[in-house]
């Protein structure tokens, strides 16, 4: 049964991510509920610190890698006062356990999940639940434990479905962007690794980040670039982010 918001007043939610446009998007997406309400926008832990302490929301989207303050050193003190939902390019295990052992109420991987799934999330998140995306669900139960229950697993959530991403043969794709209605990413016929570098551009990372995260050259990183941004029909970083994250399409809302 489809998760149906709750009559009352919306939920106040605070998106903290270093990338606008990310920030842009979650905020317009999140915006098309009538039963939620983005009152803030951070682009570091502190900032989001700040501006949780004046606007007092119900869920912190936060993302775990930013300047200045991460998401990481920013979460335990955002936890003591509101229930925070990691949302975030990184599944490693150890941040994810972190994350999990410092107060996240749950944890979304950006790719692994639809636009309605989020809301479900947020929802889930506010109400004390933890919706965790597959990808990190199916990891072993260790590296889930919450502080205190190294012998009880976090419940993977009934409505976060597995999503294919690059692995996909024989299987419909179905990695859903941040928009109501955007392009599947094999659409843009992206090798996986392009898609992986574009994942790392995404997040505002330089080619020099790229290079050292992919363990390849710069030089590399260029050529891939180069031809992301014919693949995208895009001039510039911004606009190929644009793209890749579904902000320019046609009914986006503004």
């Amino acid at each position: 049964m489809p998760d149906q918001a709750v009559p009352g007043p919306p939920l106040r939610v605070l998106v903290a991510d270093d990338n606008p446009v990310v920030r842009a998007g979650l905020s317009a997406l999140l915006g098309t509920h009538p039963d939620m309400e983005v009152v803030a926008e951070a682009s570091d832990g502190d900032r989001a610190r700040t501006l949780t302490a004046v606007h007092r929301p119900d869920v912190v989207l936060l993302d775990v890698r930013m300047p200045g303050t991460d998401g990481l050193t920013a979460l335990p003190e955002l936890a003591r006062t509101t229930r925070v939902l990691m949302l975030t390019y990184s599944a490693e295990p150890q941040v994810v356990a972190e994350a999990l052992r410092r107060g996240a109420s749950g944890y979304l991987v950006h790719g692994d999940f639809t636009a309605a799934e989020l809301a479900t999330a947020v929802r889930q998140v506010s109400r004390g639940g933890s919706p965790l995306s597959p990808c990190v669900a199916l990891r072993p139960p260790t590296v889930l434990s919450r502080p205190g229950t190294s012998h009880e697993t976090v419940e993977k959530p009934s409505r976060l479905q597995p999503v294919v991403a690059h692995s996909w043969k024989g299987s419909p794709a179905r990695v859903v962007r941040l928009a109501r209605t955007v392009p599947n990413r094999l659409d843009f016929g992206l090798s996986s690794r392009e898609v992986e570098v574009m994942d790392l551009i995404a997040t505002g990372m330089s080619n020099r980040q790229i290079a050292a995260a992919c363990f390849i050259s710069e030089k590399t990183v260029k050529n891939h670039i180069n031809r992301i941004f014919a693949k995208l029909h895009s001039a510039t970083r911004s606009e190929a982010i644009a793209h890749w994250l579904g902000t320019t399409r046609e009914g986006w809302p503004a």
